[in-house]
């Protein structure tokens, strides 16, 4: 029998309790793109069974018939709890809050209260690639400030995109990703208020995607965009989906500072129409109940990404990549195997390995690759085993 590590919380390693036979009997997308044999480690699906509290909170309610419309504030009031126990952070109040389908359609009805059709949305690439489409199909001009060399956000850039974008008096809407979205890159609170004063300086409103929050990894702190000086005009966008595993039960919070609750009072009330009754009593009993799995999940991923970096070091040395600081994701520099821009199509198809193209990242994409640690560290080494095979 293979013994599942524990953390200091007493929970199970969930990354090591399912077999990849298990895995394979999974009808998601991250199982059913590719061929069975190839490995994925792509998209934001972690390999882990739920924390118990969720499973125990869904089969309840489905027992007791509970699977109507979504009402009250449960979710908001275990996500104000969760906010102040794990940052610090007591300035999340219910009332500025409102249940929206996920993040990212979220993000659409917050983008909608601050800009128009044809105004800038500013994004730093490299960066989640869904910020491009759903940006683009909501009639939005995409305007970049790429991150600097050092994956950090580039102040300097960002400022001067920030000039260009509202030159003539128009309007412009920042779409901040933090933790940021391949990199990993937890924002501190320094950075986060210089962005926050260029935002009043130039008169640009910030949407922040938070929903890798609680995924931050030992040696780095979550900073909360509206709890920084200037940050009360912002919206924020914050779901339990990332840290649980929840994508399939649809449910998000857009959240509000002070100065900005006019704006969210404005979102069309048929928006909170659209989550989950079921997956908002998910999220509700992650937030508050599953902090002891949450616990073990980052002791895990934090064990994995020592893994890597030794792995990579051994058998791809010509890799270069910083270790995440936050999310399962971790972005790896391949220009120097010489694979050109899309290096995960030779791994996809010399390797059996499936990773994420840098290139839909936006600029800084090329020749990288996104590959997905929330995984059991078996399966980690056979992927960096399969990609050291598509070299030779």
């Amino acid at each position: 029998m293979t013994r599942i590590a524990h953390d200091p919380s007493g929970e199970p390693n969930p990354l090591r309790a399912l077999t990849l036979a298990g895995l394979r009997r999974r009808t998601s997308m991250k199982w059913r793109t590719y061929p069975d044999d190839v490995l994925p480690l792509w998209v934001a699906e972690m390999d882990v069974p739920l924390a118990e509290p969720v499973v125990r909170a869904v089969t309840d309610a489905l027992a007791l018939g509970d699977t109507g419309y979504p009402a009250g504030t449960a979710y908001a009031q275990a996500l104000a709890a969760f906010a102040e126990k794990r940052w610090g952070w007591d300035g999340l109040a219910v009332e500025r809050t409102a249940i929206v389908p996920d993040v990212m359609l979220g993000v659409v009805e917050m983008v909608k209260l601050v800009s128009g059709p044809g105004d800038p949305v500013i994004v730093n690439p490299p960066v989640y690639p869904p910020f491009f489409q759903f940006l683009t199909h909501l009639d939005r001009r995409v305007t970049e400030a790429p991150l600097g060399v050092d994956g950090r956000l580039d102040l300097d850039v960002l400022e001067e995109t920030f000039r260009a974008s509202v030159a003539g008096g128009g309007r412009a809407a920042y779409l901040l990703c933090s933790p940021h979205n391949p990199t990993g890159t937890v924002h501190t609170a320094a950075e986060l208020s210089a962005v926050a004063a260029l935002a009043d300086r130039y008169g640009v409103r910030v949407v922040a995607d938070e929903i890798h929050a609680p995924l931050v990894l030992p040696g780095a702190d979550f900073v909360p965009y509206l709890s920084v000086p200037g940050g009360e005009r912002g919206l924020s966008l914050m779901s339990a989906s990332k840290a649980w595993n929840l994508a399939g039960l649809k449910a998000a919070l857009a959240v509000a500072g002070p100065e900005a609750a006019a704006d969210l009072a404005r979102m069309p009330e048929e928006v909170g129409h659209g989550p989950s009754h079921v997956g908002v009593i998910a999220h509700t009993a992650a937030l508050r109940d599953g902090i002891p799995w949450l616990d073990a999940l980052l002791a895990g991923l934090d064990d994995n990404r020592r893994l890597l970096a030794d792995l990579l070091a051994a058998r791809l040395p010509a890799i270069a990549h910083r270790p995440a600081e936050a999310t399962y994701l971790t972005w790896l520099d391949c220009r120097a195997l010489g694979l050109g821009d899309d290096p995960a199509a030779a791994f996809l198809h010399r390797g059996r390995v499936a990773l994420n193209s840098g290139l839909r990242f936006g600029t800084g994409g090329a020749g990288h690759v996104r590959l997905n640690l929330a995984t059991s560290p078996e399966i980690v080494e056979e992927a960096v085993r399969r990609m050291a095979a598509a070299l030779d």
